[in-house]
């Protein structure tokens, strides 16, 4: 008998196994996460060898940091970093006028379905607004930004010094409340764009572009006859855009590598004790939105048992927090409110796709708590009408934000660069938005669910009070 061993002819075919069983791809978050744990370790390890003064004080600079890791620094990993940040700001601001746009428009056929979507926008804006409360509230208490030493701050506001200069010009020129407010309707949407993004806007930057969005959205829905190719260049240049943030997220996990090493090879372990605060912030902020908040419109608005309702939707809860996406959740939330909830379809149906993209609760919680920190970090103290400006933007993001994993990474630049926060300080966050994009997904997704109870429930209650 051959054996099979020696038999060419039974010996596997060199790639066989491959052809069979496909090599599974590393997701992309856990290429992310296994850039930042490098990073922050060789940035580490750099920071203590670099800072012991091995041949004496000369052989280091006033900083205590080597000559030669502060190059390597500055000139090897913060150009790669900032590649991924051109490649991200480059799109912001036709994505973000598409996405709106598109959003509003979703929300704008409000005469055909009258008072759900009057209703469905009121509580989107009214839980949104809350959202955001909550996380600005939290971050002007716990400060999770001043935890980072004042010399250390120092020293990053130094590693970018013209965000530096714009930052505590953007300080010093706090408006008053009403030129905030009137100043978010634009003159000219074409200078607000051009300069939403260098801090030479005359009003609100991006906040004026977001207004002429909406604005443009709602003039879309009303005139719905004659406007078919717009729609479809808007819908064209939201999908070119978000195809260039993909080319932008195969370079993250490099990028973030980079720019946690740069990080943590000058600050040391004190930076990642201000993330350990801006993590827990962010989490506080998304539990008491999830208990509190929902739990109260649950039980006055929706008439329902908030532990029970949370148990009926947990598949979806699940779903959301496993693939970090409102859009691949939804047809799981539209089949729990069927099935679990037994919400009326009209409802659902309306209320849940138009809450994939417009009632991002979780998001604009995030992006408000992400630009407080980061101006806490770089030493910005922001006037009642800048963090107005902030709670607005946020609010307004959160209807323009993609329903996908990393969406709002676009918008919390655009928001940093609104209040003169560089940019590129967005990179001391990377590393750990994926855990907190699951979390507030999940936020997300829940409160579309939250959000329909509350319309149907409304909507079952004017029906029975109408006479017969």
């Amino acid at each position: 008998m051959t054996n099979p061993d020696l038999d060419p002819s039974h010996r596997p075919i060199a790639g066989a196994e491959t052809i069979a069983e496909p090599r599974r791809r590393v997701p992309l978050h856990t290429k992310i996460l296994i850039g930042l744990i490098l990073g922050g370790l060789v940035g580490l390890a750099a920071n203590y060898f670099g800072t012991t003064e091995v041949g004496g004080p000369q052989d280091a600079d006033q900083n205590g940091i080597h000559d030669q890791l502060d190059w390597v620094a500055s000139n090897v990993a913060d150009p790669i970093g900032r590649v991924f940040l051109r490649l991200v700001l480059m799109v912001v601001v036709p994505l973000v006028f598409s996405a709106l746009a598109l959003g509003v428009l979703e929300l704008g056929d409000l005469r055909r379905l009258g008072r759900v979507g009057v209703r469905t926008l009121l509580y989107t804006l009214v839980l949104s607004g809350m959202a955001v409360a909550i996380g600005l509230t939290l971050v002007n208490v716990i400060r999770p930004g001043e935890s980072l030493p004042q010399e250390k701050r120092e020293r990053l506001l130094a590693q970018y010094s013209t965000g530096a200069e714009n930052a505590l010009q953007s300080a010093k020129k706090s408006k008053s409340l009403k030129d905030v407010l009137l100043g978010i309707i634009p003159e000219n949407p074409l200078q607000e764009a051009a300069g939403a993004l260098d801090g030479s806007s005359k009003d609100n930057g991006m906040l004026s572009v977001m207004f002429f969005a909406v604005i443009f959205g709602v003039a879309i829905a009303m005139t719905p006859a004659r406007t078919g190719v717009l729609v479809q260049f808007l819908e064209g240049v939201f999908d070119v855009s978000m195809t260039i943030i993909g080319f932008a997220m195969r370079i993250a996990p490099l990028a973030v590598a980079c720019l946690v090493f740069a990080i943590t090879a000058r600050q040391g372990m004190d930076i990642l004790v201000t993330l350990f605060w801006f993590v827990l912030t962010v989490l506080l902020g998304i539990g008491l939105q999830m208990t509190v908040v929902y739990g109260l419109v649950l039980y006055f608005l929706g008439g329902r048992n908030p532990v029970r309702f949370y148990n009926d939707i947990s598949e979806a809860a699940l779903t959301a927090f496993g693939t970090s996406s409102s859009n691949a959740t939804l047809p799981t939330s539209l089949r729990v409110a069927a099935e679990n909830l037994r919400l009326p379809r009209e409802i659902s149906q309306f209320v849940l796709t138009v809450g994939a993209t417009g009632n991002q609760n979780g998001t604009a919680l995030f992006e408000g708590v992400v630009v407080l920190f980061l101006a806490q970090v770089f030493g910005v103290e922001l006037s009642i009408g800048q963090q107005l400006t902030v709670v607005l933007m946020s609010i307004l993001a959160g209807v323009g934000t993609a329903g996908v994993p990393g969406g709002s990474i676009p918008l919390i630049v655009i928001l940093l660069v609104s209040i003169g926060v560089p940019g590129e300080g967005i990179g001391v966050i990377l590393g750990v938005d994926r855990l907190l994009d699951m979390c507030r997904t999940m936020l997300n997704v829940t409160g579309d669910l939250v959000l329909a109870a509350a319309v149907a429930h409304g909507e079952e209650g004017r029906v029975a009070a109408e006479p017969a």
